[in-house]
């Protein structure tokens, strides 16, 4: 590895790939980033809002949009990021800053235009957090040979949030007349339906100065739990139950906004280019026909594999199908492990899980595939997590 790949944009690249999950509860498993690079972060703004009006998967195009523009603005580097339901964070080297600045700023500003939410973004220098005591930390989870994840720790994604919604690190959206490059971002899959009962949202993190033995061990004993479960609570389990891929779905509007974000072409040219596109992919599927490169069959296999269900960014985050006697022993587990020391956790229960995807190209392996829970997912966990921590016991208090 020369110099330039341990500090710059090649150092993700090359981090030991970590192909079980379990294996990235140990602190071990993680590498600190450069000095100098940055962490950029994203979110809806009053989210809550957005998924009462039945809009949460608006929402989660929204923050899978901010990973797409980065990528896209980017091309050829691998980008360390995660999704988060209602907003995504990344990690640049240095010299990608200002890029990865600019296309925050632009995607804010479309999102605001075309969807009508808040997009809030930031940008934060991690030497600056390290100075506050706040470390950034990657591993690089490989689920499949052709894709990886990136899970962070440290605790300076946590604290950087924090301070993005304190408004002192915020980025202003930038309408300069270029719209982010949102290629790829589709979001053609049917909702799909829990099959063991219940789709369950999960976030547990251990707050700043908690108890990091306990919140390890309880990490460890979810993902028991979990690994009991039929298929290991995957949303997705093969190529057969992938969710039906219908032509006009409920997203064909999103996708026709997202396709002109970049070129600022009419909504009706993009709308007959996203009809004839997405007839195109239905037939394929339906008719199994490789198309250009493109093999219907081994992309829905690879869907399964790429699927983004559970990841750490500072806290464990899962979305699980599973049964309801599942969920109520996780819920009781981390129940009796708030009662032993202050531990941040939220759940939340719905019946489908909605998938967003981000194809480069459709002849690659590498597409990425964001599994949330249809019914507010990951946003309402988080405030499930927050009402959880107002009520934690103190440190020293009676148990």
């Amino acid at each position: 590895m020369t110099n330039d790949d341990a500090t710059g944009a090649g150092f993700y690249a090359g981090l030991p790939a970590v192909d079980s999950f379990a294996d990235l509860a140990d602190p071990a498993a993680y590498r600190p980033v450069p000095a100098g690079w940055v962490l950029g972060l994203a979110d809806i703004v009053r989210s809550t809002d957005a998924i009462a009006a039945g809009r949460y998967k608006q929402v989660n195009t929204a923050a899978a949009a901010v990973i797409a523009a980065v990528s896209n603005a980017l091309p050829g580097v691998q980008i360390p990021f995660v999704f988060g339901g209602d907003g995504a964070s990344f990690a640049l080297a240095p010299e990608h800053a200002l890029t990865g600045r600019t296309a925050l700023a632009r995607t804010a500003a479309w999102i605001s235009e075309n969807f009508d939410l808040d997009l809030r973004v930031a940008m934060v220098e991690v030497d600056e957090l390290r100075r506050g005591g706040h470390d950034l930390r990657l591993a690089r989870f490989t689920p499949t040979p052709d894709l990886s994840y990136a899970m962070f720790s440290g605790g300076a994604l946590a604290h950087a949030e924090a301070r993005m919604k304190s408004g002192d690190v915020a980025i202003p959206p930038l309408d300069d007349g270029t719209g982010p490059d949102l290629t790829g971002l589709t979001c053609r899959f049917s909702e799909q339906r829990a099959k063991n009962g219940v789709i369950l949202s999960l976030i547990v993190m251990a707050p700043d100065g908690g108890d990091e033995a306990l919140f390890r061990q309880t990490v460890t004993d979810i993902l028991e739990l979990v690994d009991g479960e039929v298929d290991a609570g995957r949303p997705v389990t093969n190529a057969a139950a992938a969710p039906d891929l219908a032509w006009l779905t409920n997203g064909y509007r999103t996708e026709v906004r997202t396709s002109g974000a970049r070129t600022g072409r009419s909504r009706l040219v993009s709308a007959v280019a996203v009809a004839l596109r997405t007839l195109l992919a239905y037939v394929a599927f339906r008719l199994k026909l490789s198309l250009g490169g493109f093999d219907p069959e081994r992309y829905l296999r690879e869907f399964v594999g790429n699927s983004d269900f559970r990841k750490f960014d500072d806290a464990l985050r899962m979305t699980l199908d599973c049964m309801p006697a599942t969920a109520d022993r996780i819920e009781a587990l981390l129940v009796a492990a708030n009662r032993r020391a202050p531990l941040a956790y939220g759940l939340h229960r719905q019946d489908a899980a909605l998938v967003t995807c981000f194809v480069p190209a459709p002849s690659r392996s590498d597409h990425v595939h964001f599994i949330d829970g249809a019914a507010g997912g990951y946003a309402m966990a988080a405030q499930a997590m927050k009402r959880a921590r107002a009520a934690a016991p103190r440190p020293g208090s009676a148990a």
